[in-house]
């Protein structure tokens, strides 16, 4: 039977909703309560990503950016958001639609949300596979892409994985996916 309702493509758009309102909430306020910072990972060639040509060469598939202390302009619509950082204590203005997030991470709650974005035809497509995660480890390793002392970070490596090689859960990461719920055609 197939899915006319396309529950995969509202869960993906409820678990997106849940970033645009964290992102709004920090926008509103200016900074970031507590010890909260994210991990945010998206894909630097899907539609709608405005990067400097610098960036874009650097991180060609993803970049992963910590949102923490440096940042500055931040502005959150229904599609994207936009943001200032420092690379090199270069300032620089992202753009990136929800749309390309690949992946979500507050580490000082263990808070995760992995997006499997695929492109085609210049469209973004639904996810076959969305994650949750609530981890009992630290934050993902980031390289730094700055000098010593600058919070923002960016690399081009995976969100941190759930599963070890021999498929045992090594993270004790509590993951729903959505495929467990559909039927394939």
């Amino acid at each position: 039977m197939q899915d006319h309702i396309r529950y995969d493509i509202l869960a993906q758009e409820a678990l997106r909703g849940v970033i645009r309102k964290v992102l709004s909430e920090v926008a509103a306020t200016g900074s970031l309560p507590g010890e909260h910072h994210f991990f945010i990972t998206f894909l630097t060639n899907a539609p709608g990503v405005r990067i400097s040509p610098y960036l874009k060469e650097k991180y060609s598939e993803q970049m992963t950016i910590v949102i923490q202390h440096q940042f500055w302009d931040l502005k959150v619509t229904d599609s994207y958001f936009e943001i200032g950082l420092s690379f090199s204590d270069k300032p620089e203005k992202l753009h990136i639609p929800f749309a390309a997030i690949r992946g979500f991470y507050d580490p000082s709650v263990n808070f995760e949300l992995e997006f499997d974005t695929m492109m085609a035809d210049n469209e973004d497509l639904p996810a076959e596979t969305i994650s949750i995660a609530e981890t009992e480890e630290d934050a993902p390793e980031a390289e730094a892409d700055t000098e010593a002392g600058d919070t923002t970070a960016a690399t081009e490596a995976e969100p941190a994985a759930t599963e070890g090689e021999d498929g045992d859960d090594k993270s004790g990461a509590d993951v729903v996916s959505l495929d467990a719920f559909r039927k394939k055609n």
